[in-house]
């Protein structure tokens, strides 16, 4: 029996409890990358200020990062299939590390760009094995387990962003990108001596409206099923609008003049988009359990029809009256509470239809959609400039989610109640 074998093996033997601390040690890792992506909003004017480089070309470096954070996953997921999730959550670690320790002195866009890449690969690997490895150890819970520990990555930076904000503004971005880098990698190194696979053999026990295949389908097998590419058209239509936001969310509430206008609420005051972005993370958070939760007990297409909804409607009600301060703080809110579900509901949904035994690597082939969708972040601020505001990028992202929606409801949901119907040995 190799070691890979053995882990699994106890892995089996020990309390029902211990899946339980499995998941919440992958949250944690997972808050400690989340600055990676929702912190970086706060770093894009204060480098452009100092280097003198356009907004779009900074921008460049958070595709860039997406694109490794996404696109490298079902790489990572076979490693993890081979090795188990400690090796590549440590190297993970230490490569988001490195990745914000570099952009902390790089004085060129060249420098800035390799530094996205190694801090992609290295979110990447943490985020790929731990959504698999909660997809794994919780077939029973899918939306629930994949919510909350895709919760640690959303919500994850809420409690940094204003000591980052401070930081930036008292000592400058570069210490903000250095200690946050060392320290967040550090601890990520550390969880990852903890964490264990979770037992093959271990069934799923059907849930009410939720369909699960009795079949699981090799990364290969996926490719050529029509139901994945829907499921990936629609993930690259949410996806879209939501890191639009997220990436230029700082740019939109300076154009709308409410970049540093102090807003109270509920007796906290704060400038608001520092307001903004700790309650966008703490509510883009929330939202995947949530979601994951309520898909359980409702089915995955149902929930998909109502957050998409939501999040179309949201963003236009944020282009009409973000100009408010408060409205902006709110509507943001709104618009990343109905947007941070798709981390849920879609590897769920995506396990649910080709089943365990692969799930790390098929959801990493699903999650691919959102290093696609990010293609359209730097466009977005092109398109701005062109049309002289925001109003089609708004228009855009919000046709894209209704669009999601309907896809839902109308062409997802029959089309995987037919692919539950097939034998199966194709």
């Amino acid at each position: 029996m190799n070691q890979a074998a053995t882990i699994s093996a106890n892995a089996a033997g020990r309390s029902s409890g211990f899946r339980w601390g499995q998941l919440v040690m992958g949250i944690v890792a997972m808050a400690m990358i989340a600055n990676l992506q929702y912190g970086w909003t706060l770093f894009v004017d204060p480098i452009a200020a100092k280097h003198g480089w356009s907004r779009a070309a900074i921008q460049v470096a958070f595709t860039i990062f997406v694109l490794t954070e996404t696109w490298l996953v079902p790489i990572e997921g076979w490693f993890v299939d081979k090795f188990g999730p400690r090796p590549v959550v440590m190297a993970g670690g230490l490569l988001c590390g490195l990745g914000w320790f570099i952009n902390s002195f790089a004085d060129s866009l060249a420098i800035l760009y390799v530094a996205a890449v190694i801090s992609g690969i290295g979110a990447c690997a943490v985020y790929g094995t731990c959504v698999g490895n909660a997809l794994k150890w919780f077939p029973d819970r899918r939306g629930l387990a994949a919510g909350l520990t895709a919760a640690g990555f959303g919500a994850g930076s809420a409690v940094t962003i204003i000591p980052i904000s401070a930081m930036i503004k008292t000592q400058g971005y570069e210490a903000a990108f250095l200690y946050f880098g060392i320290g967040q990698g550090i601890i990520v190194v550390l969880i990852s001596l903890f964490l264990v696979r979770a037992p093959e053999h271990r069934k799923a026990e059907q849930v009410a409206n939720v369909q699960q295949t009795k079949r699981d389908y090799k990364p290969a097998e996926v490719l050529r099923q029509p139901v994945f590419w829907v499921m990936y058209a629609m993930f690259v239509m949410v996806a879209a609008g939501g890191l639009m936001a997220t990436a230029q969310l700082g740019s939109i509430a300076r154009d709308f003049k409410v970049f540093d206008v102090e807003v109270s609420i509920l007796g906290l005051a704060l400038p608001a988009l520092t307001f903004a972005l700790a309650i966008d993370r703490v509510l883009n958070g929330l939202t995947r359990p949530f979601f994951g939760w309520v898909s359980d007990q409702i089915g995955r297409e149902p929930t998909m029809l109502i957050a998409f909804g939501a999040e179309a409607i949201g963003i236009l009600a944020l282009y009409h009256y973000g100009h408010n301060p408060v409205a902006f703080v709110v509507l943001t809110g709104i618009v990343f509470f109905a947007w941070g579900e798709i981390f849920s509901l879609f590897p769920s949904t995506c396990a649910d239809t080709f089943g365990s035994k692969f799930a790390s690597a098929n959801a990493g082939l699903l999650y691919t959609a959102k290093g696609t969708a990010s293609l359209l972040v730097p466009l977005s601020a092109v398109l701005a400039s062109a049309t002289g505001g925001w109003h089609s990028v708004f228009v855009l992202a919000s046709g894209l989610n209704a669009a999601a929606a309907l896809s839902a409801w109308f062409v997802l949901k029959p089309m995987r109640a037919k692919h539950m119907s097939k034998p199966l040995v194709e």
